[in-house]
């Protein structure tokens, strides 16, 4: 029977009869604030464990090395004043890659009546500097004046990232407007592609790829004339790639913030309460002495 008594000495939070202790009006309110308090911390904190973190970083790699050295893209323009059997497709790269008229995965759709063409395209490019650009060089008679004027619906490489808490330029081109531009005119768009990586939680990982953009446009000439007008997409690619990792705060991160947010409001509330508590008792032995 001595065992328990012996075990108790271990308590280190000793207990106080509640004869010897006296509640106060003060303390009451300082209590339900001091809860309140902690209330909103811990909610705050909660949110924060449940909401994923991104965090990214920099190096130099090349991240996609299953690709097979070829990056897709993804083409979607609208020519509104060329007509679609003079649309075409060419690519060319440092490599001796020179496709005139590329037609795999693309799809021509009349606009205005015919008068019009809208060019979707999916593509490879090589991992090395180059260019792909839409012009009437395919066509088996070239018009006299093409109308070079369109609008870039999307231009993107690789995977397509759907994540609202990256915010990129996978689609920089997208939504440019060259409709009052002039018709005979081509346009060159200088990109610099930087490859990205983007992990999740479970360790998937998914390659893209964002882009810097510049542009120009110009009325060509040789010796023989006016050079036939396109619209120019000439790419290089950076070597420091992006990398975007999911994260959530560790479980014992949060336990820990919480005992802190907890022990210290307890602790906080306990001296200003102790303050208010003495400094008002000094107050009544004031008053007290003053009546007498």
């Amino acid at each position: 029977m001595a065992f328990p008594g012996w075990w108790e000495r271990f308590d280190i939070y000793r207990k106080v009869p509640k004869d010897l202790t006296q509640p106060t009006y003060t303390g009451a309110i300082i209590s339900v604030c001091c809860c309140l308090f902690i209330l909103f911390l811990f909610l705050s904190e909660l949110t924060g464990f449940i909401t994923t973190e991104i965090v990214n970083e920099l190096y130099v790699d090349d991240p996609d090395k299953d690709s097979g050295g070829k990056i897709d893209v993804s083409l979607n323009i609208s020519l509104p004043n060329l007509h679609c059997e003079l649309v075409g497709l060419d690519i060319q790269d440092e490599m001796g890659r020179h496709e005139v008229g590329h037609i795999d995965n693309s799809m021509k759709i009349p606009l205005n009546n015919g008068v019009g063409c809208r060019f979707e395209g999916q593509f490879s490019i090589n991992k090395v500097p180059g260019n792909f650009h839409v012009s009437t060089h395919s066509a088996t008679a070239q018009p006299q004046n093409p109308d070079m004027t369109h609008v870039i619906h999307k231009l993107s490489f690789g995977d397509t990232l759907q994540v609202h808490n990256v915010h990129g330029a996978f689609n920089a081109l997208g939504g440019a407007d060259r409709l009052t531009s002039n018709p005979l005119a081509s346009h060159d768009y200088i990109l610099k592609i930087v490859p990205t990586v983007y992990e999740d939680k479970s360790g998937k990982q998914r390659y893209s790829y964002q882009y810097t953009v510049a542009n120009k446009e110009y009325v060509a000439y040789s010796h023989t004339g006016r050079i036939i007008p396109a619209i120019w997409f000439r790419y290089d690619l950076s070597p420091i790639t992006v990398k975007y990792t999911e994260r959530r705060q560790p479980l014992y991160r949060f336990i820990t913030t919480i005992c802190a947010i907890i022990g210290g409001t307890f602790t906080v509330a306990g001296i200003l309460d102790s303050c208010i508590f003495t400094a008002s008792e000094a107050w009544k032995k004031i008053q007290l002495g003053k009546m007498h």
